[in-house]
């Protein structure tokens, strides 16, 4: 259920919000879904205006609900399910290049 003290994220916006904005980093993406049952640290309350007029940052995906947003009904969260889809069709990064080492760590001879 939303509670009336959620407002929209946007710097000077009271209205009250309908989507909820979540940054996928390891995918370059940005999905804007359903309003969160609850708040969590890293996601960001969108009234209707700006949950329609979101840009992604360049170079990377939106990713944005097709439905009208409407309060969510509770647990499961849709946003997760539609951030566990992004996932799936982006295959993860090889995190060890190069040798199986990874590139920022080096070995320090002891003394």
């Amino acid at each position: 259920m939303r509670s009336s003290s959620r407002r929209c994220t946007r710097s000077g916006c009271d209205r009250p919000p309908v989507a909820t904005l979540t940054y996928i980093y390891a995918d370059s993406t940005a999905v804007v879904g359903p309003l969160a049952a609850y708040p969590e640290p890293h996601t960001y309350d969108l009234c209707h205006s700006h949950a329609h007029s979101l840009t992604a940052p360049r170079g990377w995906d939106l990713v944005r609900h097709d439905g009208d947003f409407a309060p969510p009904e509770g647990p499961p969260d849709d946003l997760l399910a539609l951030a566990d889809a992004v996932r799936e069709r982006t295959p993860a990064p090889d995190p060890l290049p190069d040798r199986g080492r990874a590139p920022h760590l080096r070995a320090v001879p002891s003394e």
